[in-house]
């Protein structure tokens, strides 16, 4: 009996984030382990479910790194980076979309009407969802001469999200699942940063969270103990001191970005643990680090 009651309180603790978000809209990056883990994808996809039928609103934008990694080394394709984002000639390009679009998205649409949803895959091709340029990426010399341009080929960001297709979707119940591959003004395909897709689309949706799901448990201080909260001035002066490092400064920036695009809230939080959008979204005590406006925003 005493564990029913546990089970009833979890609930009674659920019901006042419900309430609060019934019908908001939740832009998710599924990325990392979350999407190798045979068990985590599952408890991702019944997460995502769930939200949708007690009445929230998610948009999933997945990433695919690794995937597309394996498949080039199966045909024999160098995989070259410069400043973290991969070169991607034609060939590559073919490859990112095959996979992204064809393979990755369809699995995780798969998997969450497997148990009871109703995904549709997307990319930023459908409905010109996503209007993209080409990046230009810069490399320091470290020798006082200007940054040398590098070009990595069809590298994209973001020009602009048109929602109406997400919008549409919603209304009708379905979730989202869109691939980071934008469309260019001459209707060439663009490899795009899936946390920067997901942060633009949060933007564009007005959504009420961006929830980044990463390999660790969100921003540690110097002490490597977890923060649990921080407002964009506190967040960029850590970024200036060097606290935030490595990997999650982009993770940050795109946070940030998000917030000032109109995104209430914004968190990052590991998405190595069992059911890890549930307990940041309808417990008290939440997981990860959790960005906001501060006072006034």
């Amino acid at each position: 009996m005493e564990d029913t009651i546990k089970k009833a309180k979890v609930l009674i603790e659920a019901l006042p984030y419900i309430r609060k978000f019934y019908d908001k809209t939740i832009v998710i990056k599924y990325g990392g382990n979350a999407m190798v883990d045979e068990g985590l994808k599952e408890s991702f996809a019944l997460d995502v479910v769930l939200m949708k039928y007690i009445g929230l609103n998610p948009v999933i934008v997945h990433g695919g790194g690794p995937q597309i990694g394996k498949v080039l080394a199966q045909i024999g394709k160098k995989t070259e980076f410069v400043e973290g984002m991969r070169v991607t000639d034609g060939e590559t390009m073919d490859v990112v979309e095959m996979v992204l679009v064809g393979k990755v998205n369809k699995e995780i649409v798969g998997l969450i009407n497997r148990h009871g949803g109703k995904g549709v895959g997307l990319s930023g091709k459908d409905g010109q969802l996503i209007l993209a340029k080409k990046m230009n990426v810069y490399r320091r010399k470290g020798d006082g001469s200007p940054p040398e341009e590098i070009d990595i080929g069809l590298v994209g960001e973001v020009a602009s999200i048109n929602p109406s297709i997400i919008l549409a979707m919603e209304e009708r119940d379905f979730i989202p699942v869109i691939a980071p591959v934008g469309v260019g003004e001459g209707g060439e395909s663009f490899n795009i940063n899936a946390d920067l897709v997901a942060g633009k689309v949060a933007s564009a949706l007005k959504a009420e969270k961006l929830i980044l799901l990463t390999d660790v448990p969100g921003i540690m201080d110097k002490g490597d103990q977890l923060i649990r909260t921080l407002d964009v001035g506190r967040a960029r002066e850590l970024l200036e001191k060097g606290v935030i490092m490595g990997g999650m400064i982009p993770k940050v920036h795109c946070c940030l970005d998000a917030l000032q695009g109109g995104v209430i809230k914004t968190h990052i939080i590991d998405g190595r643990v069992e059911h890890t959008l549930l307990l940041e979204i309808f417990t008290d005590e939440g997981i990860g680090t959790q960005i906001h406006r501060g006072k006034g925003g």
